[in-house]
């Protein structure tokens, strides 16, 4: 959760120049949220250890709760950049250790405050850099509750706690989505598929709305797999977390043994495909499906 300044008469906190964000938000009804332009906080989550908690330090708002490393936006910062950057500030957490997952929004129109839950890919030792923590500690998940949470963190953490075990996976059916579109790929269809996997990099950048998955909370960072067929399959790797599946085969059968086996590993699947029958042999393995079309619009392909 965010860290704030000291209300009136609590012990004045150290601080360096504090940017435009760094200010208090007031309610009607008297409420204080910190953070001018809403604040962020990083809920990092390693298998091995569980979640990294801040105990927070006396003087802030709740002190001496248990909470995530967060704090107030800055002007026109995005959430996610922001998590990032508060969790390094307060914490040591490298932004290359983090592969974010979903993003969880709390929007009181005044103040908002997002939690990224972001996955550990490299494991770390969080580090008090500021003056802001008692300790850091890393809490298995089924731990948490027994903690004295910080009331905001208590809220959401009953929501987000189930879905630690969620990890969504989006299926793309290359030749489909690029032959959604007659804009002459059919003279390229390396080229086109090359387009399509930046475009794929790009939104696993962004994020993809909840709705597209059937998933709760806001926003989702899910892994993208893009099977490629045919010509399609000598389009170069992409820069961004992409994985290429290069189908030996019909592109339809290597599509559904994908889906199979993820489904079988307890991931939440979803195909994006407008071909009837290979969304029936999606749907039957398991996964919900994305027409192709309305995948491509997500993309800005």
């Amino acid at each position: 959760m965010s860290i704030e300044q000291p209300a009136p008469g609590e012990p004045r906190r150290p601080h360096g120049p504090r940017d435009p964000g760094d200010a208090w938000v007031v309610a009607e009804t008297g409420e204080r949220y910190w953070g001018r332009f809403g604040a962020a906080g990083l809920l990092a989550f390693d298998p091995a250890r569980g979640i990294l908690l801040q105990h927070r330090v006396t003087w802030s708002h709740h002190g001496d709760t248990w909470a995530l490393p967060g704090g107030a936006r800055h002007e026109h910062e995005p959430a996610l950049a922001a998590a990032l950057r508060e969790s390094a500030e307060e914490a040591g957490v490298p932004a290359t250790a983090i592969r974010p997952r979903l993003m969880s929004v709390l929007d009181l129109g005044i103040w908002s405050y997002a939690t990224i839950v972001g996955d550990v890919t490299v494991p770390f030792e969080p580090v008090i850099s500021d003056p802001e923590s008692h300790e850091l500690a890393w809490v298995a998940p089924d731990d948490v509750a027994g903690l004295p949470l910080h009331p905001g963190f208590a809220a959401s953490w009953q929501r987000l706690r189930p879905l630690l075990d969620v990890r969504p996976v989006v299926v793309v059916d290359a030749a489909n989505v690029i032959g959604s579109v007659p804009d002459g790929w059919w003279k390229d269809r390396a080229g086109a598929a090359a387009r399509l996997l930046d475009a794929a990099a790009a939104a696993s950048g962004r994020g993809l709305p909840a709705s597209l998955l059937g998933l709760p909370e806001d926003l989702w960072y899910p892994e993208l797999v893009v099977v490629l067929e045919g010509q399609a399959r000598s389009a170069p790797d992409p820069a961004g977390p992409i994985r290429v599946v290069r189908a030996d085969g019909p592109g339809d059968d290597t599509i559904a043994a994908v889906t199979e086996q993820l489904v079988a590993d307890g991931r939440t699947v979803t195909v994006a495909t407008s071909d009837r029958e290979l969304a029936e042999r999606s749907r039957g393995a398991g996964a919900s499906v994305i027409g192709a079309g309305g995948f491509r619009d997500l993309l800005g392909y």
